[in-house]
């Protein structure tokens, strides 16, 4: 339920980031992402990935072949589990391609994702007769793939197909190129219309993230299993918490040194924060806790890097998802190879075959970690980018000129349009009220600076009368009087 409950923080911060005339179709978008996923794991989905899985059979198979529409299955909620994740992988598009894309490539993408592309890459790496996955009979090179909890199934997975997608699809009109196509000397900020919705993502994700971390040991009750949870929820805490400052401050010190005067970025500190817990999610049961938090610390610094490398590169990302998920999913499944710990790693998955380098492995580790990486990397682009390339030459992708330009919620939700329509009239009256008022009080102000401006006059000639005569003096008081 704490994954699944991730959605709404996904709608919140694709929400937020928008401009008000998208919000309802990115919250339709967000909402066929789980409906599609649903739909698409169960039917093929859950089958394809972890179909006739068996711990005990050597045998490696590329892809699941049992158990299609749940047929045999008996554990339901191991399904409801695996399906949020899904959902999740599915989600991660969804803000890339805000403000831009057609409903129906959305909804052909998340079933496409959900019931074959994002399967395999599970089968691969967590299914027992995958040829990644690190707990098989006869794993690669004896040691196979560790991702607890997705840094690479999941995030990497999803952040591909985000870059992919929103490289075939362009950029936001206006966002890098004029309206005649040249190219813009400065890139054009389009900002969310909704700071507090995006901080109420950015939260909801991370309590959900205790969900999809901790609920990866998938028991609590077998030996050990109480403290691989605490664990995996300390470090998880602590990664997020690094990489949020780690952003915060090297924002602030490159708009320093930038502009001369340093300010804190919101958007920064909080996917900052994302990119951390993305990074700590595929080692967080087998690291240490201080080395959590040099993981989520370096996240932080490759979030803002790869955020500023997409805006040099003229790849329009609405909600800094490829920095988040791609860059922080590759380096979160390095980092294994790198930081893993003998003693988590035989407390987590009961045997030792190889520790991160920096803890005195021999690379082993590290080098499935890589293969891993490069294979979901190729995996993902053979698949997504002809298929998006098909949608974008069949006219299915992009949005028309003149949809982009009013909204795709005047586009796709009438009824919506029409209440910002009523609404918008509304604040166009009180404007005018407004403004009548104002300038009131400004004809106001005139007159009586007038008024006042005449009597310091009348003063000055009394003062100037009283010095030549009383009879001018009292003439003088008298006209005063007589003005007042």
């Amino acid at each position: 339920s704490l994954v699944f409950f991730m959605q709404a923080g996904f709608a919140m911060l694709c929400a937020g980031c928008v401009q008000h005339k998208n919000v309802q179709n990115s919250m339709l978008k967000n909402l066929l992402d789980a409906c599609g996923a649903a739909l698409g794991f169960y039917s093929v989905g859950y089958a394809f990935a972890y179909g006739g899985m068996d711990y005990s059979d050597p045998n490696k198979t590329f892809i699941g072949t049992e158990n299609f529409f749940l047929m045999g299955v008996d554990d339901f909620m191991f399904w409801l589990f695996q399906f949020a994740f899904a959902a999740s992988a599915a989600t991660i598009v969804a803000g890339t391609l805000a403000e831009r894309c057609q409903m129906t490539a959305y909804l052909c993408y998340s079933v496409a994702v959900t019931g074959f592309v994002y399967p395999v890459v599970v089968h691969s790496v967590w299914s027992p007769q995958g040829f990644l996955c690190g707990q098989a009979v006869s794993p690669l090179f004896g040691v196979g793939v560790v991702d607890f909890a997705g840094s690479s199934v999941v995030h990497l997975t999803g952040g591909c197909i985000a870059l992919i997608a929103t490289y075939i699809l362009g950029p936001r009109r206006g966002r890098f190129y004029d309206h005649r196509g040249e190219p813009l000397e400065t890139p054009v900020e389009f900002p969310g219309h909704s700071a507090a919705l995006q901080m109420l993502g950015a939260f909801i994700l991370w309590f959900g993230w205790y969900g999809f971390n901790t609920g990866s040991t998938l028991s609590i009750t077998g030996p050990g299993q109480h403290q691989v949870v605490s664990l995996v929820a300390v470090n998880t805490t602590l990664a997020a918490a690094s990489a949020c400052v780690a952003s915060l401050l090297a924002s602030y010190y490159v708009i320093e040194r930038k502009t001369g005067e340093g300010t804190f970025s919101l958007s920064s500190a909080m996917n900052g924060c994302l990119g951390g817990l993305v990074s700590i999610t595929g080692g967080c049961a087998v690291v240490e806790p201080w080395a959590a938090v040099v993981i989520g610390f370096i996240a932080g610094l490759l979030y803002l890097f790869t955020s500023k490398l997409l805006i040099r590169l003229r790849i329009d990302d609405a909600v800094d998802a490829i920095p988040v998920h791609l860059s922080n999913g590759m380096w979160g499944t390095v980092a294994v190879g790198l930081f893993a710990s003998s003693n988590r790693l035989q407390l987590a998955f009961g045997k030792v075959a190889d520790t991160g380098v920096f803890m005195g492995g021999n690379g082993t580790l590290l080098g499935c970690q890589t293969i891993g990486v490069l294979f979901v990397l190729g995996w993902v682009t053979v698949l997504m980018f002809p298929f998006f390339m098909v949608l974008n030459y069949l006219g299915l992708l992009r949005a028309s000129s003149a949809d982009e330009v009013e909204g795709l919620d005047s586009k796709y939700h009438n009824k919506t349009n029409k209440l910002n329509h009523d609404h918008a009239q509304a604040m166009s009256k009180y404007g005018q009220a407004n403004r009548k008022l104002r300038q009131s009080i400004d004809d106001t102000f005139e007159e009586n600076k007038g008024t006042q401006n005449a009597g310091e006059q009348n003063r000055s000639s009394t003062r100037h009368r009283h010095h030549l005569g009383g009879d001018a003096s009292v003439s003088g008081n008298s006209v005063l009087v007589g003005n007042w």
